[in-house]
């Protein structure tokens, strides 16, 4: 019994990590004791622990850091929310049908996948720049554009088992809408595989999000943002050490707890991964 319970023991540190991010997201506006477009010439570069008043210190241009790591949040999770919600859907929905219908459709939606998986992510960004210019909005159309393939192929892969399954080739004999049958049927089967794959691409996309603000690719400069954080800081790391040090510190911290969730919930929703314990 003991054995069991400690299979399925929470990841605690991880999870409280999570928990304070999406409050910093939320009530940002409560949390954050300055306001991050106010600036102050005077109160500029002050160290961290330097007063009560600013905790983390200040920026170049007098803006309190602390504010804007809270504001940093919120940047995070919505774009990590709205992209890999748009990713995860289309890729759902590709993989699902990829592993269904099989012949042509399966080769032509698998090769699409590939060259995606292959595109890099930044020189999309590079071109929607070009095309649309910066913004939030070119953040998450160049995520979304490359993660969904990582959906797909695994979706594919777990549906190819499971239409082999009796259940389904008796609702085929049945006359079951195709529709119907992937949605109530396959659908059910990959849920797991599902959540697991959108816990461990947290992380990446978070990643991501702060490697195209950190080269201007998306946020206008001065945003609130992880990635402009520390690019702000990089001329300035040895003087003003603590500009790049703590946005890069809760970029570090939220990636780690999102991949130790991911592996969490490989291990306990994974029966092989189960039985070889």
């Amino acid at each position: 019994m003991r054995r069991q319970l400690s299979e399925y023991r929470l990841p605690w540190l991880p999870l409280i990590v999570f928990a304070v991010l999406i409050i910093c997201a939320i009530f940002a506006p409560l949390l954050a004791p300055h306001d991050t477009e106010k600036l102050n010439i005077l109160g500029s570069r002050i160290p961290p622990g330097d007063t009560s008043e600013h905790l983390l210190g200040t920026d170049t241009l007098g803006r309190d850091l602390l504010s804007r790591l809270i504001y940093g949040a919120r940047t995070t999770v919505v774009i990590s929310l709205v992209a890999l919600g748009t990713g995860g859907v289309v890729g759902t929905l590709l993989g699902l049908v990829s592993g269904y219908a099989g012949g042509w459709t399966d080769t032509i939606i698998m090769r699409i996948a590939d060259a995606a998986l292959g595109f890099p992510t930044i020189l999309v960004a590079l071109v929607i720049v070009v095309i649309l210019g910066t913004g939030i909005g070119v953040i998450v159309l160049a995520v979304a554009l490359t993660v969904w393939a990582n959906f797909a192929r695994m979706i594919r892969g777990d549906v190819l088992a499971v239409k082999t399954q009796d259940f389904v080739t008796l609702a085929r004999i049945d006359g079951v809408n195709p529709a119907i049958l992937i949605l109530r049927h396959i659908f059910p089967n990959v849920i797991n595989t599902l959540m697991i794959i959108t816990s461990l691409l947290v992380g990446q996309i978070i990643l991501l999000e702060a490697a195209l603000s950190y080269l201007g690719l998306g946020l206008p400069p001065g945003a609130s943002s992880w990635g402009i954080m520390v690019a702000e800081g990089k001329e300035q790391i040895i003087d003003v050490w603590w500009l790049s040090l703590f946005p890069g510190l809760a970029i570090t911290i939220v990636v780690l707890a999102f991949n130790f969730i991911g592996d969490w919930l490989r291990d306990t929703m994974d029966p092989k991964l189960r039985q070889s314990r």
